[in-house]
């Protein structure tokens, strides 16, 4: 099982008097000592018009984080693929795999907040047919030659040759919790990421339908798994918790918002209990063994992004972190 960390958000909390420049320099601290921790991957989230200044530029934070690390696999996770130009994310993510050397993974999702596509002029009811044809586009720009295929959304991509290519295939990883979407990540991408919602049935019950489908479809290539939760490593249960409670409460929080569209003040303490029973946090002990119950669950062959970094948690506390995963999770699972 391969271990990796993030999501790289750069929000800054309003109890948080850093700059936002303060803020991204840390994203390349910590993603150098994940590099030089042995962890597999590093990976950045994506949003729009939030006030605490949320990761908007997927592209050019990746090109920022291949430039400090060697390593490790980088990617998003997730960018929001109808709010892109194909063409032109075609061109940044194969950049970005030039400057990586090939270290790159693109995670994409339909996306689902109102003001982002209002704001980006995008109809949102055509989410699901403009991520799938993304995928296309993306897997033709990527490839020799001009695109072939003939876009409903991008009529002037047909007969483009995107330059550069890529240093080596680029895996496309979409995500998605419902059927339909796993489905659609099973048929046409390279891999599936669970949200941190999925319980551990949850996500066993969807990586055996995506092997099903595959199976069914005559589908052999490689695919990956990837399963995202939150989690913190310290020197005990209660100061995992209380590192990462009020940065994970407060991205919760703004999920909430961003999902629904509203304001949301406070999380229920029914919610917050929901939360922090998901959570996989304590001493590498209990990480060790949160983890086991996904490697019983799926098997070895998986990709466990374990997210580490929530807004406001100080760096020093990130970094030791970062060296726990390193020296003390990551060999038990090699």
């Amino acid at each position: 099982m391969d271990i990796g960390t993030g999501l790289f958000t750069c929000q800054r909390r309003p109890d948080d008097d850093r700059s936002m420049a303060d803020i991204y320099d840390e994203m390349l601290t910590l993603g150098r000592a994940i590099d030089e921790a042995g962890l597999a991957s590093a990976w950045v989230s994506e949003h729009h018009f939030l006030d605490d200044g949320y990761l908007s530029a997927t592209m050019p934070a990746l090109g920022a984080l291949a430039a400090v690390t060697e390593d490790i696999e980088i990617g998003s996770c997730i960018a929001l693929g109808p709010l892109y130009n194909p063409i032109r994310l075609a061109e940044d993510a194969a950049t970005v795999d030039l400057l990586a050397d090939g270290r790159l993974t693109l995670g994409l999702a339909i996306g689902s907040n109102p003001r982002e596509f209002e704001a980006f002029g995008v109809p949102r009811d055509e989410r699901v047919e403009r991520l799938a044809d993304m995928v296309d586009l993306l897997r033709e720009s990527w490839s020799d030659g001009a695109i072939r295929h003939e876009s409903p959304f991008h009529e002037g991509a047909t007969g483009v040759n995107v330059t550069p290519k890529p240093a080596s295939e680029i895996p496309i990883m979409l995500g998605g919790g419902a059927k339909p979407a796993v489905r659609r990540a099973a048929r046409t991408a390279d891999a599936w990421c669970a949200p941190s919602s999925l319980s551990v049935v949850g996500v066993k019950k969807r990586v055996e339908d995506i092997r099903s489908v595959r199976e069914a479809d005559g589908l052999d290539d490689d695919f990956t798994i990837y399963v995202l939760q939150h989690g913190f490593v310290g020197d005990s249960k209660e100061d995992a918790w209380e590192t990462m409670r009020d940065g994970y409460l407060y991205l919760q929080r703004r999920y909430a918002e961003i999902f629904s569209g509203e304001s949301v003040s406070e999380l229920s303490d029914e919610r917050v209990a929901e939360l922090r029973e998901q959570a996989i946090y304590g001493t590498p002990e209990d990480v060790i063994e949160g983890l086991e119950r996904y490697r019983a669950a799926l098997g070895d062959d998986i990709h466990f992004i374990f997210r580490t970094y929530h807004p406001g948690v100080g760096t020093d506390e990130q970094l030791a972190c970062i060296e726990r995963l390193g020296d003390d999770v990551v060999p038990h699972f090699e």
